[in-house]
């Protein structure tokens, strides 16, 4: 399948799967309480009052199969996937969620959103520079392990 040349297609696709995700996670999900919250501060997010951590055994994958397809393409969502933000909603895969460099990481993906401005203009810059880059390439994912690797040499330095 030709990403590049669906991705008109694919994009409403996965803005309405993305919502419909985040919006199952800030209604079943966690607040951020205690040290993940000044991680998430750490990171730059401004309303981490409004972030939802949801614990699950699998991080969740799309059932269109044109979105399905893509993901597989990309190796987007694949099994070994520990976290995944969407908007204010964080995934963290359930042997994950002591992991405060996850933490951070999903965390600047939530910063990311808020400078966006919606779910929707979020993807309409990284679905774009995961085709491009690559996921270990994608300007994005480079900001967020890079602002993870800050937070988490902040906090080991201050013990």
């Amino acid at each position: 399948m030709d990403l590049e040349k669906i991705l008109p297609q694919l994009m409403p696709l996965a803005c309405q799967w993305a919502e419909e995700q985040s919006q199952y996670t800030l209604r079943n999900g966690t607040p951020l309480t205690g040290r993940d919250l000044d991680i998430a501060r750490n990171v730059g997010v401004s309303r981490p009052d409004l972030i939802r951590v949801l614990v699950v055994t699998a991080m969740p994958r799309p059932q269109h199969p044109l979105l399905a397809e893509a993901a597989e393409q990309l190796r987007f969502l694949r099994p070994d996937t520990q976290g995944l933000t969407l908007g204010y909603g964080i995934f963290v895969r359930i042997d994950c969620q002591r992991d405060r460099t996850l933490i951070a990481h999903e965390c600047r993906h939530v910063y990311q959103y808020e400078q966006s401005g919606s779910i929707k203009s979020f993807l309409e810059v990284y679905v774009p520079d995961l085709l491009k880059f690559g996921y270990e390439r994608c300007p994005l994912e480079v900001d967020a392990c890079d602002a993870a690797g800050r937070c988490t040499f902040s906090w080991t330095s201050s013990l």
